[in-house]
């Protein structure tokens, strides 16, 4: 059954549908998405022979790193801002404090074709379309790579033991855009299973994201005038090439036994937000992203009740990248800092990122998980 605050939501849905963001705001964050970006990654890494992904890095993945033994991955939203988030990423690790020593970051660049030709870009640098890339699209050149195939090979590069001798943990993370990749790269890549057995460990933060791929037709909004709800990026039916013909019910078991944390924002609640999907494919998870992430996660619960993939929502803070991964659990989550768990520790928020939030006491799941409101 959903939580009671996302019914009580559902049920006022109606309402909501009155305009809350000014239109000038919804056109200067539309205007953005669709011009070119102003600032390119300044480092790149070979996906496949003739095929470079730009990207930003702590340190050269080319060289020996005998000191990293973690390795987060920090994926850019719509905006493409990967400069932004690799800033974000950079006081992540500084707020952690030890916990984030020996951590390479890496955050990846998924350019689109508009800022491929903007930048006068060789033509080896991989582009996709404006939307393309969140949900694991192939490139539109110079091959038909999918932004999942790049993650691939970011993980393989990090695998490379006589590069990276002593790394162990990979965590791939996401926020807004950045985080449906990470939940849709999470459904459909192996890659992680087959580091496993070389004793690297990789998991998954799925921050903010505007919808959620469901493994089932069920969903918590009406989907009757919606005939695409249930295809990708939303749902099983026609899936990518990346996904080689894999079929919904293996992708689900294989899925819910990965390690993935759910970031919330407490107040990403505006169904009206410049960077809210209001497609109907996206309306039928929700009014907004706090809802849909609560519905997507207590739909899992509901069909896997001994889930071990913690959700929590951030008090206090809306659509705010550096925020969610700044927060308590959110270095927990990148780093395994202290100060995020169901014992009623958890400050929600860690003071050298955002001093100007209070503590909030987390609540204990079914499932083992926590939700700090």
């Amino acid at each position: 059954m959903l939580p009671l605050r996302t019914r009580r939501w559902l049920l006022a849905l109606p309402l909501l549908m009155v305009p809350l963001a000014g239109r000038g705001q919804a056109a200067d964050e539309a205007g953005r998405h669709s011009g070119p970006v102003s600032v390119l990654a300044d480092r790149s890494l070979a996906v496949a022979p003739g095929a470079r992904l730009l990207l930003f890095a702590s340190a050269d993945l080319d060289a020996a790193h005998p000191e990293v033994t973690r390795a987060v991955i920090v994926l850019h939203g719509r905006l493409r801002d990967a400069d932004v988030y690799y800033a974000s990423a950079l006081a992540a690790r500084e707020a952690a404090g030890a916990a984030g020593a020996g951590a390479l970051l890496v955050v990846p660049q998924f350019l689109a074709q508009i800022d491929w030709a903007a930048h006068a870009l060789p033509p080896d640098v991989l582009r996709w379309t404006l939307e393309g890339w969140q949900g694991g699209d192939d490139a539109l050149g110079p091959k038909p790579l999918s932004s999942f195939d790049a993650l691939d090979a970011i993980l393989a590069r990090l695998a490379d033991r006589t590069r990276f001798p002593n790394l162990t943990r990979i965590v791939v993370a996401g926020h807004s855009g950045g985080g449906q990749v990470a939940q849709r790269y999470a459904v459909l890549s192996r890659t992680g299973d087959a580091l496993a057995a070389r004793d690297l460990r990789v998991s998954f933060v799925v921050a903010n994201p505007s919808s959620y791929a469901y493994f089932t037709p069920e969903r918590p909004g009406p989907v009757a005038d919606c005939p695409g709800y249930d295809s990708w990026k939303y749902g099983m039916r026609d899936l990518p090439r990346y996904a080689g013909g894999a079929v919904p019910a293996t992708l689900e078991t294989a899925y819910v036994a990965r390690s993935v944390t759910y970031l919330l924002g407490g107040r990403d609640t505006d169904p009206h937000h410049p960077a809210l999907d209001r497609s109907c494919m996206a309306e039928a998870q929700g009014p907004f992203r706090l809802a849909r992430g609560e519905a997507y996660w207590a739909s899992l619960r509901a069909r896997h009740p001994d889930l071990r993939q913690p959700l929590h929502v951030v008090p206090g803070v809306g659509h705010d990248g550096r925020r969610m991964l700044g927060s308590a659990c959110g270095l927990a989550a990148l780093f395994d800092a202290p100060g995020c768990g169901p014992d009623g520790s958890s400050s929600g928020t860690n003071p050298a990122m955002d001093p100007t939030l209070s503590p909030a006491r987390p609540m204990a799941s079914p499932s083992g998980g926590t939700s700090t409101r």
